[in-house]
C-alpha cells in the first residue's frame, strides 16, 4: 500500500488540527475556571467592604 505525498500531507494537517483543537479546548477550560475563581474572589471582597 503506497501513500502519495498529498495523502501524507493531508494526514499531517488533520493531525495538527486535532492537536490544536485539544490544546485550545484545554486552554479554554483553564481560563474559564480562572475567570470564575477571580469573579468569586472579587465578589467576596465586595461583600467584605460593604460589611465594614
Amino acid at each position: 500500500m503506497r501513500s502519495s505525498v498529498g495523502d501524507v500531507a493531508y494526514k499531517a494537517v488533520v493531525a495538527s488540527l486535532g492537536a490544536a483543537t485539544l490544546y485550545l479546548g484545554g486552554l479554554f477550560s483553564v481560563n474559564l475556571y480562572r475567570g470564575f475563581s477571580w469573579f468569586n474572589a472579587q465578589s467576596k471582597l465586595e461583600k467584605e467592604k460593604t460589611e465594614e
